[in-house]
């Protein structure tokens, strides 16, 4: 065992200082100057996934590129809401996911944040379903937000991101 390992640890090597200069080369081509909690690599790879982010026309086409909104089944008067549909982009949606998480540390502030803190604070009583659905809650506004803000409709600042 020790043989092989021994054969395959340059190549390991190698290979992690390549992935390291390739996530250098990538946080460089995030903009300077990210809100706390948005990080450099996070933001490329949404961006690079949404790719152009004017090609959206509205909020809802924004939530369901996501793969974020939840399943509907409607009948005559009945309408009932139903799971996450994942139809959507996975890589952004897991970004998404994270990124929230990170929002809910560095940012206690935005607007989603708040309305979900009872169930996401770190001494909340709620069980892991709950607190899995609202942070899918906070990740679906986030992106309909990171489009307001890509495409110029709003400030940052404005939906209560800080510097």
């Amino acid at each position: 065992m020790q043989e092989l390992l021994r054969n395959s640890q340059p190549i390991l090597i190698a290979l992690e200082e390549k992935i390291g200069a390739l996530t250098l080369q990538l946080q460089a081509a995030a903009a300077s100057k990210q809100p706390p909690g948005l990080g450099a690599l996070s933001c490329v790879i949404i961006d690079g996934e949404i790719g152009d982010w004017n090609r959206f026309n509205n909020r809802r086409q924004v939530a369901s590129y996501t793969g974020l909104c939840p399943g509907e089944y409607s009948s005559g008067n009945t309408r009932l809401q139903s799971c996450v549909t994942k139809h959507g982009n996975p890589r952004l949606r897991a970004a998404l996911v994270e990124l929230a998480w990170r929002l809910v540390r560095f940012q206690p502030d935005y607007h989603p944040v708040r309305k979900w803190q009872q169930i996401l604070a770190k001494d909340a009583l709620a069980t892991g379903a709950a607190r899995k659905k609202a942070i899918v809650a906070v990740a679906r506004q986030l992106a309909v937000d990171l489009w307001r803000i890509k495409t110029g409709r709003l400030r940052a600042e404005e939906l209560g991101l800080i510097e």
